[in-house]
């Protein structure tokens, strides 16, 4: 099981809490470093007027302030940024981290973020179609083949990716959400990560949407194993040693590759240290 943090809140006294909280997980062996990618604050409790770092240039900062942590935003929403921006986005981090950025990308929800911030948020249909032509275009731009893309709602006339990514082939994809007919089959057919939710059920979900993404696997010819199954789950500031190496473990026995661990609220450093040595118990 590997283990990342998740960084959904900035509200600490001084932001520059966000540089510690980023070295202590770096140093602790945290796989990696996801924040958020929203423009307005948008955890459940808060208020929207709430402190909230722009995304992208986030993780650009802390390129500089970390050295092993992988970096990457869970998730963005495909329609907030043109395509082409948000791939050229993804690989300056790649290249200024030397190989450390994944492209998060999701179909987006959040209407009442995009109509405050004057974003588009078209139908659900148009923007899972806008998922796979932006991956598409990564891929390409990606290879090094600037030639012109033509999609139904996603073009480029000369995309031009230079430098290439560090990381070859290229950064891996992850698509968040555990839609069965759409999400988990793009997953499937282009993404080396999904991301599905820690529904409290005894597992039933999250296993179900596990089997569903089998099945797309097999209409892929693509093997299983090749996709990080990671999940996002939230561990309370209060909770111990014992209580997050129990929540690990019972991920884990569900087939889970990678935790993606998320609190109520700002992240503390007590809290961090606490998930640190759990996740080297379970490691």
């Amino acid at each position: 099981m590997r283990v990342s943090l998740g960084v959904t809140n900035f509200t600490w006294p001084a932001v520059n809490e966000l540089d510690a909280i980023a070295r202590q997980a770096d140093e602790g062996g945290l796989d990696t470093l996801w924040v958020a990618d929203h423009l307005v604050q948008a955890e459940p409790g808060t208020e929207p007027t709430d402190p909230m770092l722009e995304a992208y240039a986030t993780l650009g900062h802390l390129t500089a302030i970390t050295e092993r942590i992988r970096l990457g935003a869970m998730v963005t929403a495909v329609s907030f940024r043109p395509p082409a921006l948000l791939v050229k986005a993804v690989t300056t981090i790649d290249v200024l981290s030397s190989g450390r950025a994944w492209l998060g990308l999701g179909a987006g929800y959040h209407q009442g973020e995009a109509t405050m911030m004057g974003l588009p948020l078209p139908a659900t249909a148009e923007r899972f179609e806008q998922v796979e032509e932006t991956v598409r275009l990564a891929l390409q731009m990606w290879s090094g083949n600037d030639q012109p893309f033509t999609g139904t709602h996603v073009s480029a006339q000369n995309p031009i990716g230079r430098p290439l990514p560090a990381t070859r082939p290229h950064p891996p994809i992850l698509i968040g959400g555990a839609g069965e007919q759409k999400t988990l089959r793009l997953v499937a057919r282009y993404a080396q990560a999904c991301n599905i939710f820690d529904i409290p059920d005894g597992g039933r979900t999250v296993r179900h949407k596990l089997d569903v993404l089998a099945r797309h696997c097999d209409t892929e010819n693509r093997d299983p194993a090749e996709i990080d199954k990671t999940i996002s789950t939230r561990v309370l500031p209060t909770a111990t040693i014992d209580d997050i190496t129990a929540q690990l473990t019972r991920l884990t026995d569900l087939g889970l590759d990678h935790a993606v661990v998320i609190t109520s609220g700002p992240w503390q450093r007590t809290t961090l240290n606490t998930l640190i040595k759990a996740t080297t118990r379970v490691a």
